[in-house]
This record gives structure tokens, sequence and C-alpha cells, in this order.
């Protein structure tokens, strides 16, 4: 490959627009570089009409081990890094606060 590092489309891979990204907020950070993330979204049952939350949870690269429990972080699509690391933190949104 050339020394950039590009895709297929000429598109470089760290800022390719195909990426996907999400915002959600931390609620495990015991690992090491590694945080899990939960997203939650609501959805509408088919049938009884009601809405129910849905909540998927991603572990996502922290390189910093800046992120703590509470934190509301935006994560973005990622190479595999482990066998269930697909994400990486790209910025934090919002502290939590210290109790």
């Amino acid at each position: 490959m050339a020394a950039g590092a590009e895709g297929q489309m000429g598109a470089t891979v760290e800022n390719s627009p195909h990426r996907k990204t999400r915002i959600g907020v931390v609620t495990s950070d015991r690992m090491d570089k590694t945080v899990v993330v939960s997203i939650s979204k609501k959805v509408q049952h088919p049938k009884y009409k009601k809405f129910v939350t849905r909540r998927v949870k991603y572990k996502a690269h922290d390189e910093a081990n800046d992120c703590r429990i509470g934190d509301r972080v935006e994560i973005t699509e990622t190479r595999p890094l482990s066998k269930e690391k697909r994400w990486r933190v790209s910025r934090i949104i919002e502290r939590a606060p210290i109790v």
C-alpha cells in the first residue's frame, strides 16, 4: 500500500465517511484500556404499541484510560482490536459528576 494507508476509494482509513458512530454511557471501566458503553433506544412494540427500551452494550477501546462510569461518550467503529472490541472512544461528551 501507499504511505497514506488509503482504502479502495482513496479515503484514508481513519477518516472514512462510512464509519458508524454511536453515543452512549460508560457502564464499566474495570478493564485496562477498555470500557463498556451502553446505548439505549426506545422502540414501539409491533403488536401492543407500548414503547419498550432496547439496550445494546459495546466494548470500546479507551487508549488513555480517561473514561469513568457515567460519562457520556461518542464511539466510532474501527477494525477488530480483540475478540469483542470493534469500537474506539472518539471523544468524551459529558463527564459524570464525581461522588
